[in-house]
């Protein structure tokens, strides 16, 4: 798969040019040309480390956003099996934004609820762009409640840039059906895991986010507001975006030391999406293990502790 370079990038991508034209001018000649090319790889991996190593927070959003990075249903494809997809929220349509249904991963039957982003533009306006509507909350719980009923846990993959604030949803009460799910997601008498696998974009991710673990990828964001927005209101101009994203603490591992998500999963050298099977075997090994953990827990103290986890969150000190 040829992928798309981002900006930062490109140092990588003209060493990778260099590589190939010395390979291409030098085949078929009788010349000892391993050195050169073993130093110019090794110029290559050592820029790699250096680059991947030193991401600041708004090129991992650039990574999380790729257009080449596996979606929900690549994950539902890779790590799944018998999937079962359902459809409509029985009150108003379908939210092909906000795909679900009933799912195995590994031995685990289990519900997954997913947002989904599409690959072209046609997609992409079938999907709307990932942005779900209230009908697709509204499927969400539907499922959910369907996996309670039969004792199934349930699996959320948050990739979002944020609910769709369209004319339309707020006339469906976009607000009021995020609100359902987050009470009811806490009362939900059965496991949840949840998996930030891009962009955990406000009240739309969190919509399906309330669960027993949070696990992030590396590259994933999750955030009240995107760094775009974020520099609109505190800048007033979007070209701070990249300010916004080091200001509102938006990565994994920052979430991670915060306590706000349980694991982060480690994707390939230079993102999910340059390696779909590599980090789709990372993804199932990391579900499976919170999903057997939290399916021996009672229920009696599984509420209790996801009540308490959300609870313990927004503490703050003061300076000085």
């Amino acid at each position: 798969m040829n992928v798309t370079p981002l900006e930062f990038e490109k140092p990588i991508l003209e060493l990778e040019k260099k590589l190939d034209d010395l390979k291409r001018h030098l085949r078929g000649q009788e010349i000892d040309s391993d050195p050169e090319v073993r130093r110019i790889a090794a110029h290559i991996e050592k820029t790699k480390n250096q680059i991947y190593a030193n991401l600041d927070s708004w090129q991992r959003v650039q990574i999380a956003r790729h257009p080449q990075r596996p979606y929900a249903l690549d994950y539902l494809r890779l790590c799944f099996t018998d999937f079962v997809e359902l459809h409509g929220d029985r009150f108003f349509g379908d939210d092909a934004a906000m795909p679900g249904g009933l799912a195995t991963i590994g031995d685990v039957r289990c519900a997954v609820i997913a947002h989904q982003k599409g690959r072209d533009t046609k997609e992409n306006i079938r999907r709307n762009f990932g942005s779900a509507h209230p009908e697709g909350y509204r499927k969400a719980l539907r499922i959910m409640r369907l996996a309670e009923k039969f004792g199934l846990p349930v699996v959320a993959l948050i990739d979002t840039p944020g609910a769709y604030p369209g004319v339309g949803a707020e006339e469906r009460h976009i607000a009021e059906a995020i609100a359902v799910n987050l009470r009811e997601m806490m009362l939900l008498r059965t496991p949840i895991v949840a998996v930030v696998i891009g962009e955990g974009g406000s009240g739309g991710a969190l919509g399906i986010g309330v669960a027993d673990r949070v696990l992030m990828l590396q590259n994933a964001y999750y955030s009240v507001i995107s760094p775009e927005g974020a520099a609109a209101i505190l800048w007033k101009n979007g070209a701070h975006r990249a300010a916004a994203a080091g200001a509102l603490k938006l990565g994994a591992r920052e979430l991670r030391e915060a306590g706000l998500v349980e694991e982060v999963i480690e994707e390939p050298l230079g993102g999910a999406h340059r390696n779909h099977k590599a980090i789709a075997l990372s993804f199932e090994s990391a579900v499976l293990r919170h999903l057997r953990e939290i399916v021996r827990v009672p229920l009696k103290e599984l509420l209790p502790a996801r009540y308490r986890k959300f609870r313990g969150f927004g503490r703050f000190t003061e300076p000085g």
